[in-house]
């Protein structure tokens, strides 16, 4: 018996008939594998960053991380790891409206399965709106992914080509990330160290301040403060709006 099968075979039906099915079983999944896989090829090509499996399965763990840390229900946090997982599969069309396109054939694709109807709309509206261009942080695990799609910005994402896109120069120029989750004082904090003899702070700002705002606009839904910290230096956040702005004390920096 193949792995999906025995996966299959082993979900757990509760009471009324509902489906149980986990981030292992859409993992195991050949369908899911395949988009994932025709997902990053099609951004490859067009030149984009890394969207495979180390990007969604980074998104997947942060996303249940911002709410495990914030004290929500195993099944939530199960539901936001799944929406990590499938997030970025509408770019195996297009890369423009990938969040309403992802989300629509993960509804089909999820019905199949037999998941409950109420536990795909979770996530299928957390995939539709988790681009800043259209999309608005408007539930809990939406606001989760928001913030562990934005965070994912590392040079292991451009890999060893040439970088002469800005998204591949600002991408490169970040030697180590981590998203930080404290829920003493409510806070979630992005924390970078910018390498700026590749490119300036400045330019990760060009690319990357719409996704800022957005997080903040997530932070503040679950509840908490969205902080960015580069280089020790808090730009957005609890201090950022100092008349000057200083390093905030004992900030390190590690890859997670």
């Amino acid at each position: 018996m193949g792995r999906y099968a025995e996966a299959q075979r082993k979900l757990k039906v509760t009471g009324g008939g509902r489906n149980m099915i986990s981030l292992k079983d859409i993992q195991a999944n050949p369908t899911f594998q395949t988009l994932i896989r025709r997902t990053n090829e099609y951004l490859s090509i067009l030149g984009y960053t890394e969207h495979g499996l180390r990007h969604v399965t980074y998104v997947s763990t942060m996303t249940a991380y911002v709410l495990e840390t914030l004290g929500y229900d195993q099944r939530t946090i199960e539901l936001g790891s799944i929406a990590g997982y499938l997030h970025d599969i509408g770019n195996m069309h297009n890369r423009k409206y990938h969040g309403p396109t992802g989300a629509n054939i993960v509804y089909v694709e999820l019905r199949r399965l037999g998941m409950p109807l109420e536990e795909i709309c979770e996530i299928t509206t957390s995939i539709a709106n988790h681009e800043e261009e259209i999309g608005v942080p408007v539930s809990p695990i939406c606001a989760a992914l928001v913030i562990a799609d934005k965070s994912d910005a590392h040079r292991t994402r451009v890999g060893r080509k040439s970088c002469r896109d800005i998204h591949d120069r600002v991408n490169h120029a970040i030697t180590d990330s981590s998203l930080v989750v404290n829920s003493d004082n409510c806070t979630i904090t992005l924390k970078l160290a910018f390498d700026t003899t590749e490119c300036q702070i400045m330019d990760y700002f060009t690319i990357y301040l719409t996704r800022m705002e957005m997080c903040q606009q997530a932070a503040a839904l679950l509840g908490c403060t969205f902080r960015l910290v580069i280089n020790g230096l808090e730009l957005i956040g609890e201090r950022a709006g100092a008349a000057e702005l200083r390093p905030a004390a004992g900030e390190g920096v590690t890859r997670q």
